[in-house]
């Protein structure tokens, strides 16, 4: 297939038998991989108080992933700016893009935590979700020194560090008006996902920050090598989020083989099948065919590869074939 710019979202997730911190140390030791690899960004997310996700502290990440690695960009996908206030976020990316200038990326999102109980942890609510366009606003004007307060962000002032929208819900209008860079998934309802794109381009208003649209398109790749093979590594998040849907907590990643073991419940099966399904997981081949059928129905200028598993030597391997059939 025609080359075409790859990264990835590491999402920290930590596997049964295995700590937490060893889950942030298997994100730093990744990023080097694909650095190896030639993709073009890695990002890092944002969970509080979540058993099956290490990453609470994206930005700390994020300098430990750019302070082991030299050339590969590094950012968030992302940081939940109604959780912050947007002086803070900004002081803290201007303190990344200073000790790794270039290298930087700003991905933003407007969810808040997950339960009451962590929303109440952080001091937010639902509520401050409604006014993620005000904060992002806020947040781009303290890099361009335009804040009303008079106040200074120190270093953020003047740097330039790529800000990009996760397009859920209102995401792409919000993207489109402010003229920012969006990531929109998943790969699992390729109508809305499409509908979104196109809301994107059709009110995109250029700005400082980007002249044109730029998509960025989020989900699942696996690629192994045989179709079956690749189904299994999608099998430990699959259950994760049926076990999240049907007892409200989200765990850590089991091992394919001990999920395949389950009796499951009715509502229970019925999350995990659809959990399997709408993902891009085969062969090289099969996977170079999906993707080139994907860019074509979207336009998107990126893919950004989301994929979580239990066994860490195979997501390797799936991103090492991933490299090698789109690297042309």
């Amino acid at each position: 297939m025609d080359p075409v710019r790859l990264s990835v979202l590491d999402r920290s997730r930590t596997r049964e038998g295995h700590t937490h911190p060893e889950a942030l140390r298997d994100t730093v030791r990744l990023a080097r991989e694909l650095e190896r690899l030639g993709y073009h960004r890695v990002w890092v997310s944002e969970h509080h108080g979540v058993p099956g996700v290490a990453g609470s502290a994206p930005t700390v990440l994020a300098a430990a992933v750019a302070g082991a690695t030299r050339t590969i960009r590094v950012g968030t996908g992302g940081v939940m700016l109604p959780n912050h206030r947007p002086l803070v976020v900004a002081e803290q990316f201007g303190v990344l893009e200073s000790l790794f200038p270039g290298r930087i990326d700003m991905g933003l999102g407007r969810s808040v935590g997950f339960t009451d109980g962590v929303r109440r942890a952080l001091g937010r609510d639902k509520g401050d979700a409604e006014d993620f366009e005000g904060q992002l606003d806020e947040l781009l004007g303290w890099f361009r020194g335009t804040s009303p307060t008079g106040v200074h962000a120190r270093p953020s002032e003047g740097l330039t560090v790529p800000p990009f929208v996760l397009a859920m819900g209102e995401g792409a209008g919000i993207a489109a008006r402010a003229g920012l860079p969006m990531v929109i998934g998943d790969l699992r309802n390729r109508e809305k996902m499409r509908r979104g794109i196109d809301h994107y381009r059709d009110r995109f208003r250029p700005s400082v920050w980007a002249q044109e649209p730029y998509v960025v398109v989020s989900g699942t790749i696996a690629v192994a090598g045989t179709p079956e093979e690749a189904r299994r590594l999608v099998i430990p998040e699959a259950w994760s989020m049926a076990h999240s849907r049907t007892r409200g907590t989200f765990p850590p990643l089991p091992p394919a083989e001990r999920v395949e073991a389950l009796t499951m419940t009715g509502k229970e099966r019925d999350f995990y099948e659809s959990g399997l399904t709408g993902h891009i997981a085969g062969t090289e081949e099969q996977v170079a065919h999906e993707l080139e059928t994907l860019l074509k129905e979207t336009g998107a200028q990126e893919v950004l590869v989301t994929t979580s598993t239990y066994d860490r030597e195979a997501l390797l391997d799936s991103y090492r074939r991933l490299a090698a059939i789109t690297s042309g």
